[in-house]
Parts: structure tokens; sequence; C-alpha cells
């Protein structure tokens, strides 16, 4: 059971750091370049739809359990301490108040718009060629 108490844990920090990305990318303490991947990692996190979707076995959970803790991880080192403190906060604040998922529908748009960009891209290298010959 203790290995469940820390997996728990470890979400819910998790769960809050995203959150607290939520807060930052508005915060005008926050560099522009942390804010353009804090923006990334929220429209990522908070999306309706994955890159990878979850009904691929293995692949599907892996950037919910890889891909996401680690890029929140990267954009929260590259928060000023004290900004990043206030976000925490009010993140904290959030989890207390609403309790429910925030979700995201403009990084919902973000996702698809990778799909259709990497969908153009294969066609355009390798199955239009292929058709045109």
């Amino acid at each position: 059971m203790a290995l469940l108490a820390r997996i728990g844990g470890w979400a819910r920090i998790v769960r809050r750091d995203g959150l607290t990305l939520w807060f930052a990318v508005r915060h005008p303490g926050v560099p522009w370049y942390a804010k353009a991947l804090g923006f990334v990692a929220v429209a990522y996190a908070l999306s309706p739809i994955d890159l990878i979707p979850d009904f691929i076995p293995i692949l599907g959970m892996l950037d919910d359990l890889v891909i996401l803790p680690a890029l929140i991880w990267v954009v929260l080192k590259l928060i000023p301490s004290r900004v990043l403190d206030e976000c925490r906060t009010r993140a904290e604040q959030w989890i207390r108040d609403k309790k429910h998922k925030v979700v995201s529908w403009v990084g919902g748009a973000v996702i698809v718009a990778i799909w259709i960009a990497i969908i153009v891209a294969v066609w355009r290298a390798w199955i239009g060629p292929w058709l045109a010959a």
C-alpha cells in the first residue's frame, strides 16, 4: 500500500504543478521563453485530446507518465522562485475551492493542429510522391 500512496502523492503534485503552469503563463514576472514552453505544456496537459491516444498500448500512457511530468519539470525550472511560489499558492487555492478538472479546448485545438501537421508532412514526404509515380 505504501507504493500506491506514493504514486497518489506524485499524481497530486503533477496535477498541482500543471495548474501552477496555467497561472504562470499569465504572470508578468515569467520570462517569455518559459511562458512559451509553459503554454505548450499547459495546452497539452489540459487538452481533452492526447498527442498519443491512450488506446495505443503502452505508448498511450507514456505521455501521461513520462513526457508531461518531464515537460512540467523543465518549465518550472525556468520560472523565478518568487513567481513560482506565488503561482503554486494560487494553484493550491484553486484545487481547494474548485475541485474540478480544468479543460482547455484551445489546447485540444493545438493538439489536433499538430496531428494535422504530422499527417500533411507524412503525405508530402512519402505518400504523395508514391502516388504520383
